[in-house]
């Protein structure tokens, strides 16, 4: 049985936002009921504004795709087209505090539907919908999808990338090719390749925590008018309490799990942040 959260077994028990818009303004489609998993997105939009006003899904899957089908449509709601696409599936896979790493997969799925929305609303051909470069038949991934999930999930083994996008989960066939394109995609960004992290001592460690939330949090929290203070460190708990228009916003446990995240990839993988 899988270790679900308790937010993904409330979602899935009690999905919010289920079934159909009438007369819809855009429709995102992903995935296959052969393949297991299949996400259809309905959205209501504001022409004047670009404005997501209502978000509906119907969904075909596992209790990852339910809970994550919500959190995707909670997510976007109340947000511009632009300001919904800069959410990551990690956004997602955070909102519901976790995701066995199996199942990131559907965080991805709600990813495409959403990309696949948009296109439909601005005319466009949805990125997911194109076949060529196929690489998993079983499950159709393409070239394309491996390449951009594993640049912004950082994924380095074969494993990783069958659990994000179900490519090579089938018959195996395509385990060499993704083996192969790993190798591409590192070898031109080795900037990207996850790096050892040295043992820090305390005052060191203090530091680097510091610095990371000086220059690569804070500037993406001021840009929205949002602020942030460090509190404390207390060994791996560090305390901040969000400031500004992040006081208010309803994504604030969002914001804290990404600041978690980065502090986590950066400086120490047992480091939690708390509010302050």
């Amino acid at each position: 049985m899988w270790d679900y959260t308790d937010k993904v077994k409330e979602l899935f028990l009690h999905p919010k936002n289920v079934g159909e818009i009438e007369h819809p303004d855009a429709v995102g489609e992903v995935g296959s009921m052969v393949c297991g998993d299949a996400l259809k997105l309905f959205l209501r939009i504001d022409r004047a504004t670009d404005r997501i006003l209502d978000a509906r899904f119907q969904t075909f899957g596992c209790a990852s795709a339910i809970a994550s089908s919500t959190a995707l449509t909670e997510l976007i709601k109340g947000r511009t087209l632009d300001e919904a696409l800069t959410i990551s599936n990690r956004d997602i896979a955070a909102y519901l505090g976790g995701l066995p790493r199996e199942k990131m997969h559907c965080s991805v799925m709600g990813r495409e539907a959403l990309e696949a929305a948009v296109a439909n609303y601005r005319g466009l051909k949805a990125p997911s919908a194109a076949k060529e470069g196929m690489v998993c038949q079983c499950f159709e991934v393409t070239e394309e999808k491996i390449r951009k999930v594993v640049l912004e999930n950082r994924l380095t083994t074969v494993t990783e990338v069958t659990d994000y996008t179900k490519a090579g989960g089938g018959c195996g066939s395509c385990l060499p090719r993704i083996e192969e394109l790993l190798r591409e995609i590192w070898s031109v960004k080795p900037t990207e390749l996850p790096r050892e992290k040295k043992k820090l001592t305390a005052l060191q460690k203090i530091a680097l925590i510091q610095d990371v939330l000086e220059k690569e949090v804070r500037p993406l929290l001021q840009a929205d008018g949002g602020d942030m203070e460090l509190i404390d460190i207390d060994g791996h708990r560090v305390i901040i309490a969000l400031r500004k228009m992040c006081v208010e916003c309803p994504m604030g446990g969002v914001t804290l799990q990404n600041i978690e995240e980065k502090l986590r990839e950066l400086v120490d993988e047992k480091i939690t942040v708390e509010a302050g």
